[in-house]
């Protein structure tokens, strides 16, 4: 928290978050064409906002893409504002903030988390059959090689799919593309979403980046934004622990 309030008290630093605000996903060069300073300064003022977790970036082609990550905020608005706020308010401001940050052309969700880990752990937590059984409660079934296809499998010993999809890029142990639908929709192309983990180690910690793209409304975007964070914190209790959280994360009520 004192990273973010750091952050928060450059002026400049607000101003990359309000440009972020109003568009999501900005280059480099397209934030400091609305910054008059140089671009290295530019960067530096990010790298202060990404430590801080309040700004994540995502890798798409040659481009650095920079995404304003709320979790931060919202931790301050719960602890210091709500409890003298009304809900009221809290629900138009969700309200205002999921219409001012709808995209057609850019990840629609991105969430960002930190684990004491390696990467290559982190690569097989997502692909292992039995370790997403420990911790999602499905197995992810491929044998994830670009161009193959892969299932997400209940662990009920049904053999029932709740999503499938192919593999568009697997790079071991840094980054893993997938697209997603559900098996009844498979074949149809408007019906897919696709997700990107990117996995980036630093000493003895990974940062692990979810982008979660092509949702195909609000309401889908509602249920990734609450299922994501629960599975990757078991995820993240599983390897650093060895164990998962005493009860499922994402049967937990949101009030």
């Amino acid at each position: 928290m004192d990273q973010v309030f750091k952050a928060l008290s450059d002026g400049t630093r607000r101003r990359l978050l309000d440009r972020l605000h109003e568009e999501n996903g900005q280059t480099l060069g397209g934030l400091c064409a609305r910054i008059d300073m140089a671009r290295q300064s530019v960067t530096q003022h990010l790298a202060v906002l990404e430590a801080a977790n309040l700004v994540s970036t995502v890798r798409r082609g040659r481009e650095k893409l920079h995404y304003l990550n709320p979790v931060p905020l919202h931790d301050i608005q719960e602890r210091w504002i709500d409890k003298f706020e009304s809900p009221r308010l809290r629900v138009l401001g969700a309200v205002k903030r999921r219409a001012e940050e709808a995209m057609t052309d850019k990840p629609t969700y991105v969430y960002v988390t930190y684990i004491e880990s390696t990467a290559e752990k982190v690569w097989d937590a997502l692909t292992d059959a039995d370790l997403t059984a420990a911790y999602w409660g499905h197995s992810n079934v491929s044998d994830w090689r670009a161009g193959s296809r892969w299932e997400h499998v209940r662990t009920d010993g049904s053999g029932v799919a709740d999503v499938v999809g192919t593999v568009v890029e697997s790079e071991r142990p840094g980054r893993l593309v997938t697209t997603w639908v559900a098996p009844d929709e498979e074949g149809q192309d408007d019906k897919y979403s696709r997700v990107t983990f990117d996995i980036q180690q630093h000493a003895e910690i990974v940062r692990l980046t979810v982008t979660h793209e092509d949702l195909p409304d609000e309401s889908a975007r509602a249920d990734v934004s609450s299922g994501w964070p629960a599975v990757l914190s078991n995820l993240k209790s599983l390897l650093e622990t060895g164990h998962v959280l005493p009860q499922e994360p994402w049967s937990m009520p949101t009030r």
